[in-house]
């Protein structure tokens, strides 16, 4: 099992990590598959998807260490118990609760959890959060992670929410270590009707502008 330091590493090191949301295992497989195939090897599988323990296992079975896997929308110790079971190495949240961050901890799982404010971060900070996921980071756009970056300058910041090819090197730009990106790329549309192309290649766009932008700063 890798470190909590390693999976938090590999994630930067990544760029991207592809929230999946779907509506069968079948989808939610297949999304998996198309993404790795443009790149992104950070998977982020959401509580909202039926049955997400059973898929979480299923790909730690079958990818290994090839990804960087984690459960997202994890909101209670009750899934965190169900994902780290399943083969999670990380989980996120749209929220803070220190209880299940102590938990995760506890386990040897970094979490990740959802944060808005100052003082949402200083209150994860004091449980130990390295990773602070921006939710939604939309809301406010770029410009606010640098501002929160000012009295914070060492803050580990993974935006999530309204992020796409268009603005992802903002993002980057203002200093975020990596970026969740769900809907804009694990299109709900094309994975029904089939075209699992289209999120290959979103994931390849957004790979080439993780690396070109970091190249640039």
């Amino acid at each position: 099992m890798r470190s909590i330091e390693e999976v938090i590493n590999g994630i930067e090191t990544c760029g991207v990590v592809a929230v999946v949301r779907a509506d069968s295992d079948e989808e939610a497989l297949g999304a998996v598959s198309a993404v790795r195939a443009g790149g992104v090897m950070a998977i982020e599988v959401t509580f909202t998807v039926p049955n997400a323990e059973r898929i979480i296992a299923r790909l730690a079975k079958e990818l290994g260490d090839s990804i960087y896997l984690g459960a997202g929308t994890v909101t209670t110790t009750a899934q965190a118990e169900l994902a780290i079971e399943a083969g999670a190495e990380f989980l996120v949240s749209p929220g803070f609760d220190a209880e299940v961050v102590q938990y995760t901890h506890a386990h040897g799982r970094p979490f990740f959890p959802g944060v808005f404010t100052p003082s949402e971060i200083l209150a994860a900070k004091k449980v130990g959060v390295e990773v602070f996921k921006l939710f939604p980071a939309g809301r406010l756009g770029p410009g606010y992670l640098k501002d929160l970056r000012a009295p914070f300058p060492s803050l580990k910041l993974l935006p999530t929410g309204g992020i796409d090819v268009n603005n992802a090197a903002d993002y980057l730009k203002a200093g975020a270590i990596a970026l969740g990106v769900g809907g804009k790329l694990v299109d709900k549309a094309s994975i029904k009707a089939g075209n699992w192309h289209v999120l290959t290649e979103t994931a390849a766009e957004l790979m080439r502008i993780v690396n070109e932008t970091r190249a640039k700063v």
